[in-house]
This record gives C-alpha cells, sequence and structure tokens, in this order.
C-alpha cells in the first residue's frame, strides 16, 4: 500500500511559477513509476508527466506536448518525494493537480489513468490571467 499526499498548489498570475510535491510512504518508492495528472472543472482527467521508476537509479522523464518545455518532472527517492515543477504557467493550467503510483506502467500506457494504482488527493492550482 501506497499512501500519497501532494502539496504546493494555489494561486499564481500567468507567467508564474509553482512547485508541486508529492511526499510517498512505503519503502519502495523507487521502483514505482510516478505520474502527474490534471483536472479541469468539467473535463477528463489527463495527463501531465511521467518519470519512471525501477531503482537503478537511471530515470526518463515524459512530458504531455501541452507542457513540455514549462514543466520539469523529478524524483528524490531519499525523500520519498516527486515533483513537478511548473514554470510559465497559463490560465489554460489550471486544474487539480493529482500524482499517482504505479508499478506496471510503459511508455504507451503511462498516459493512462487506469494503470495507476494509487493516487493522492490532489492539490488545487489557480492561474489568473
Amino acid at each position: 500500500q501506497v499512501q500519497l499526499v501532494e502539496s504546493g498548489g494555489g494561486l499564481v498570475q500567468a507567467g508564474g511559477s509553482l512547485r508541486l510535491s508529492c511526499a510517498a510512504s512505503g519503502r519502495t518508492f523507487s521502483t514505482y513509476g510516478m505520474g502527474w495528472f490534471r483536472q479541469a472543472p468539467g473535463k477528463e482527467r489527463e495527463f501531465v508527466a511521467h518519470v519512471t521508476g525501477g531503482g537503478n537509479g537511471i530515470y526518463y522523464a515524459y512530458y504531455a506536448d501541452s507542457v513540455k518545455g514549462r514543466f520539469t518532472i523529478s524524483r528524490d527517492n531519499a525523500e520519498n518525494t516527486v515533483y513537478l515543477q511548473m514554470n510559465s504557467l497559463k490560465p489554460e493550467d489550471t486544474a487539480v493537480y493529482y500524482c499517482a503510483a504505479s508499478r506496471g506502467v510503459t511508455i504507451t500506457t503511462m498516459r493512462l489513468t487506469t494503470k495507476y494504482d494509487y493516487w493522492g488527493q490532489g492539490t488545487q492550482v489557480t492561474v489568473s490571467s
């Protein structure tokens, strides 16, 4: 069982930055692939970014086209935490952001919410124009 707790959301003006954190419980955090998703009102939950797991010290990051070049996902296995650095924020980035953990995703499935085993409660990000 893995518990995930997001933090770092808030209100920011367009062009600003926020860093989200997701703290995970458990001693096997490094073996989980970690994803960030977001859900805006009236819309489906969508993929934002993913960082691979495996525990071998080599990790790869993947991004949705809409955030590529602006957002950076990273992980600190010593702290059991995954981060999402968000720069050059736009009003369309406004959403509840969720982190999720999975041992079974691949490059072709990491964008699917159904492939993640554990989810956090979400943190609200609001970008004003």
